[in-house]
Order: structure tokens, then sequence, then C-alpha cells
């Protein structure tokens, strides 16, 4: 099998970062030695964007992409395109759609106007644009269609690119292969997360960090894996992934439950060695 660089997404680290501007060239030293070839950001944790591009590059990680929170790119896109091309990123991510502005709801054509606007902005700049999906994009609309696909309806692929999450559509019932090959040449970066799933459970975004969900009384287990260790078979997703003419696979791991946030991203890098990548 062909194999494509591989990145981590730097959430999964983030307990090493935040308010710990010192840690991150450590923290990107052993990114760096346990094979990663790049990095996909999610914040700067006190830093400059000119201090993050002089640091990844002193280590020798690439820069891939970032994830900033859409009331970033709403409030300032032009400030977000220029902070990540300084840093070097060919990609910006909106990586959360807040209940407000999902599926079936008044804030959702607005939204859908904004990505357009700010994906324009980004493309002025030289910079794509894409969307991270989570579960909730699969919800059936009136007329059939998954939410997910309408939204790549709507906006069009010079504006919108596609970060398939292989965790969250196994979650929602598909298959992840499946989307990456749907899409195609619309996936350039593509996440790799793995997880175990038993029975029902419920608020499975407290997970992430996002309280803003109903509680309800949870009646499983979800917990997130390190590639490898979870119930996602990974040869077809890797597969596609060659197969669609992606870029990029980047880990990401969103807790750990004591495992450790680098010893976590060690272990995936070490499977996906195992496979061949």
């Amino acid at each position: 099998m062909n194999k494509l660089p591989v990145g981590i997404q730097v959430y999964g680290l983030r307990d090493l970062l935040e308010d710990k501007p010192d840690n991150f060239r450590d923290v990107m030293k052993k990114v760096k030695e346990y094979g990663y070839d790049g990095v996909e950001l999610a914040g700067l944790y006190g830093l400059s964007p000119e201090e993050v591009r002089d640091t990844l590059a002193e280590v020798g990680l690439v820069p891939i992409s970032a994830h900033v929170p859409l009331a970033d790119f709403m409030t300032d896109a032009e400030k977000v395109a220029k902070d990540y091309l300084t840093i070097g990123c060919k990609y910006v991510v909106v990586p959360y759609l807040p209940e407000e502005y999902r599926h079936l709801t008044p804030g959702y054509e607005t939204v859908i106007s904004e990505m357009k606007r700010v994906g324009g902005v980004m493309k002025s700049h030289g910079l794509k644009l894409l969307y991270h999906n989570h579960d909730f994009e699969f919800v059936t609309l009136p007329d059939g269609r998954f939410g997910f696909d309408d939204i790549y309806e709507q906006i069009p692929a010079d504006i919108l690119m596609v970060e398939p999450d292989t965790c969250w559509i196994k979650v929602a019932g598909q298959s992840p292969e499946a989307y990456i090959r749907k899409y195609g040449e619309r996936c350039e970066i593509i996440h790799l997360k793995d997880f175990i799933k038993e029975g029902k459970p419920k608020n499975l975004y407290k997970l992430i960090g996002i309280e803003t969900e109903e509680n309800s009384e949870d009646t499983g287990i979800f917990e997130f894996r390190p590639v490898g260790f979870g119930q996602q078979l990974w040869e077809p997703i890797l597969g596609a992934s060659v197969e669609a003419g992606a870029k990029w696979v980047i880990v990401e791991q969103d807790e750990h439950y004591g495992l450790g946030a680098l010893e976590a991203a060690r272990r995936s890098r070490e499977y996906l060695k195992i496979l061949g990548w």
C-alpha cells in the first residue's frame, strides 16, 4: 500500500501546553521523535505566530493546518488568515458547529453563508478552508439526505473542503472509507481517530470539552483510544485515503483516560508504522 505523511492534532496534547508556552518546544520534539511529520494546531498556547513557526521549523515538523473556532472566523477572517499564513499552514479548519448553527435550526443558513464568506477570504490568501465533522451532521433532513452532504452541496469545493473525522462518521453509523471515497479529492486531510463504543452512551461531546449538550443518562460506554487500539478497521480507511488523493492523515485522540497524552500519541504512531506508514 502507498502511504501518506502522518500528522497529529495538537488538541490531544493540550494538557501539556495550555498556559505552558515554555513546554511547546519540548512537546513538539517528542512528536517529531515518535515519527510524526507535521502538526495540526488547535490554538497558539500563548505564543506568537512567529514563535510557533520558528519552533516547528527548528524541530522539523510541518505546520499543516489549524482548527480555529467558528467565532474567530466570523469575527475577523483576515486576522485568522494572516496568523496562519505567518505560521506556514496551507489549511484552516472549522472544527465544530455550536448547537444554534446546526441543521434544522434558524442559524443553519447563517453559518452556511458565513462559511461561504470565510472560505472566500481564505481562498483570496491562498489558504484552503475545511470543515471537520462530528456525528450530528448525519441528521436526516426532510428530503432524506444527511446534513453532512447538504453542507458540501451548498458550498462549492473551491470554497470548502472536507476534513472527514473517521471516528464520528463511524459513530453515526456510516462507513468512513465510503465517505472518503465519496468526496475523493475534496478530502486532502483525513482524521484518524479510534474509539470503543458499547450500548447507547449519551453526552459524547462532554468528552471533547463541550458542556452545552443536553444532560441525559448514560446507558453505555464510549471512550477514545490510540489508533489501532479501538474498534476501527484501519486498512480500508487508509487505503481509501490513498485512493482519494489525500495529502495527509492526522491522528487525533481527544481524551486519554490516564494513559498520558504523549504515550497515546506514541502508540498511535507505532501502530501505523506496523501497517507500513
